[in-house]
C-alpha cells in the first residue's frame, strides 16, 4: 500500500499522526534534514507505527522533500484502518 506522508524534521520528539492536505500523514522526526538521516528516521517511525519491520516500508518518491511517497508492504485491508487512525490522531 503507498501512503503520503508529510515530513517533519527536527521535532522535539518522534511521532506519527495528524493530517496534512488531502491525504498525507505527518510524521515528527527528531533527526536534522542532513544525508537522509531525518528520511531514514521516517522510515523508521512509520514502520514502528504501521507494526511492520523496518524493511516491508519503502520510498517510493521525495527523498529530499518534506513530502514523500512511501510504500508499506502488509496485510492491505490492516494498513488501511491504520492509515485513517493515523490521519485522525
Amino acid at each position: 500500500m503507498r501512503v503520503a506522508i508529510r515530513v517533519r524534521p527536527g521535532a522535539s520528539r518522534e511521532s506519527v499522526g495528524g493530517a496534512y492536505g488531502e491525504s498525507a500523514i505527518v510524521v515528527r522526526v527528531s533527526a536534522r534534514p542532513i544525508g537522509g538521516k531525518a528520511t531514514e528516521a521516517a522510515l523508521r517511525a512509520v514502520a514502528e507505527a504501521f507494526g511492520v519491520r523496518r524493511g516491508a516500508v519503502r520510498l517510493i518518491s521525495g527523498p529530499t522533500s518534506n513530502d514523500k511517497v512511501v510504500e508499506i508492504m502488509g496485510n492491505e485491508e490492516e494498513l488501511a484502518q491504520r492509515v485513517g487512525e493515523l490521519r485522525r490522531e
